[in-house]
């Protein structure tokens, strides 16, 4: 037992449950409670999960996590929403292909709910040290457990079970700390398409240049005359020289014969 705790056991004039009542009329009109809660300081952690959309069926969705594994996404809420490429889509605008980031921050706030319950009577019968009898202030009389160890406030002195007496007052008084914790998880989809690969460096870059205006070729002038190197001379001379050299011819054939 902390110290805390024994103090706050110290403090109390009676901390008892209220478990066995030998006359109950109506026990929540005589005890009164009051609660409060203590909040402490919270923490969060951030988890993010990297996929890749292989395919989108409906509502059902098939996302290939970065670790290589499988993750079926059944019956994706209409309400659903991811932020991709800085817009909102739904689930029919998911593609294949679209790399998904999913953010999940988990809060946790721990917390101490402290309830108090506080009984006022008059002791009038004790059996020392499990039960006291208290008759309230309607005039009916409530049995209560006394816990082991219990200290008491009796007219300003402090004492225990053996210490009550039948007649005196008693405000009887039970604190109870009960600590929890809150969890709250918020996810947030984000996600973009693939950016298009770029071409490998040794493929030719395709580059179109207009054509140039076809050029006409300037008309080539006439061949000159040939200059007159010679005159009709030589001509008629060889023509001779041929006329003779046949007869000639003819006459030795003849001979031959």
């Amino acid at each position: 037992m902390n110290a805390r705790t024994t103090s706050r056991r110290l403090l109390t004039i009676l901390a008892v449950g209220v478990i066995g009542l030998a006359y109950t009329v109506n026990i929540n009109a005589q005890v009164q409670s009051s609660t409060s809660t203590t909040t402490h300081q919270a923490t969060q952690e951030v988890q993010v999960e990297h996929g890749v959309v292989v395919s989108v069926q409906g509502n059902d969705v098939v996302v290939r996590m970065e670790d290589g594994s499988m993750r079926h996404l059944a019956n994706v809420p209409e309400s659903a929403r991811a932020t991709v490429d800085g817009k909102q889509i739904g689930v029919h605008q998911l593609k294949p292909g679209m790399h998904l980031s999913k953010t999940i921050t988990t809060t946790t706030t721990p917390k101490v709910i402290t309830t108090t319950q506080t009984v006022t009577g008059k002791v009038w019968h004790v059996n020392p040290p499990t039960s006291v009898i208290l008759t309230m202030e309607n005039g009916e009389n409530q049995q209560f457990k006394i816990p082991n160890g219990q200290k008491f406030m009796v007219n300003g002195q402090m004492t225990d079970a053996w210490g009550l007496k039948k007649g005196m007052n008693v405000s009887a008084t039970k604190v109870v700390e009960q600590p929890v914790t809150e969890v709250e998880q918020q996810a947030r989809l984000s996600g973009h398409m693939p950016t298009p690969p770029a071409p490998p460096a040794d493929m030719p870059i395709l580059v179109v240049v207009a054509a140039p205006a076809p050029q006409v070729a300037a008309a080539e002038p006439p061949p000159a005359a040939l200059p007159a190197t010679g005159s009709e001379l030589p001509l008629i001379s060889l023509l001779g020289f041929l006329s003779l050299a046949g007869s000639g011819g003819l006459r030795l054939f003849r001979k031959v014969r």
